[in-house]
């Protein structure tokens, strides 16, 4: 299969230390990519190079078959959808649930003086309605709860249908109700045909939906581990990324893991 993301020996240096560490990684546009690893780890690092908002200090990433450095990352940014906290708190308090999700055609938070068509309208309100939102159309994005405002992130970043879709912690900070709520949504839009490629960050093995394929596993900026789920994702591997002796469980698709006693 084609590849959406492409890392090469790729270093990002700050302030003398490598805070991605040679990393080379491959994500198919077939492939839905977990990312764990404590704090520290380059996570959200990754995230920002994968979107073009980073450049590597040395190594190559290729997106979407555009190498950094040598493309117009304006041109390939529409391309790619991105849903984190940090955006959520960009989106204007008091605009509607339906113009955060439709100012995503114009790549811009707040709407102003954009002109939209119907087109645009009816694709905001299925994407709404596929993460169980339609019925909030009209109401302000800040009254809405934590897990609400998830998911309209979520829809905004699919709104213009991308090549390559990237979640920094899109279950963080949510209660039980709401996280399983988010997760069962992300297990069934993971598993569409239609899906594009898909990486998301985590630090919680309990986090990482039904119908992701692979997982990455960081520490201290360098890969620990890399592959497909059964495979990559061990109690051997999750203690050398935490730095402590972990059990892990499976069960149903979902995985459970804690300190060994």
């Amino acid at each position: 299969m084609p590849s959406a993301l492409e890392f090469t020996d790729v270093v990002v240096r700050r302030e003398g230390r490598n805070i991605v560490d040679h990393v080379t990684w491959e994500v198919s546009d077939d492939q839905r990519w977990v990312v764990l690893g404590p704090n520290g780890a380059g996570k959200t690092t990754l995230l920002q190079l994968a979107d073009t908002l980073l450049h590597p200090t040395s190594g190559t990433v290729t997106v979407l078959g555009e190498a950094l450095g040598r493309t117009d990352v304006f041109e390939l940014r529409p391309r790619i959808g991105f849903a984190s906290s940090a955006m959520a708190r960009r989106v204007p308090r008091d605009e509607t649930v339906l113009n955060a999700v439709l100012t995503a055609a114009y790549s811009v938070l707040g709407r102003w003086n954009e002109e939209y068509e119907d087109i645009d309208e009816r694709q905001a309100m299925r994407v709404l309605a596929e993460w169980h939102l339609d019925h909030l159309a009209d109401r302000l994005f800040g009254t809405l709860s934590d897990g609400e405002q998830k998911r309209v992130q979520i829809a905004r970043a699919i709104m213009t249908d991308p090549e390559l879709l990237l979640l920094d912690e899109p279950t963080a900070s949510l209660d039980l109700g709401s996280r399983e709520e988010l997760l069962g949504l992300l297990s069934g839009y993971a598993s569409s045909p239609t899906t594009p490629a898909m990486v998301m960050v985590t630090h919680h093995v309990e986090e990482i939906p039904v119908g992701f394929t692979h997982v990455l596993l960081l520490r201290d900026g360098g890969v620990v581990a890399a592959g497909p789920l059964g495979e990559a994702l061990t109690a051997e591997n999750l203690s050398t990324a935490f730095g402590m002796p972990i059990v892990l469980t499976a069960d149903g698709g979902r995985y459970a893991a804690r300190a060994a006693s």
